[in-house]
């Protein structure tokens, strides 16, 4: 057994704070589909002069 072992109650209030304090994970899909707009935009604009 280990020397810092937590109850129920002490685990999960670990997991809560772990789960507040943890990036956002970015969606790599939605990533690209911004960078893509804003390239088409860049692009009209250019155009356009």
């Amino acid at each position: 057994m280990g020397k810092y072992q937590l109850d129920n109650k002490g685990r999960a209030s670990v997991t809560k704070y772990h789960e507040k304090n943890i990036p956002a994970q970015f969606d790599k899909k939605q990533q690209l589909e911004k960078i893509r707009t804003e390239y088409l935009e860049k692009k009209k604009k250019q155009t356009d002069k």
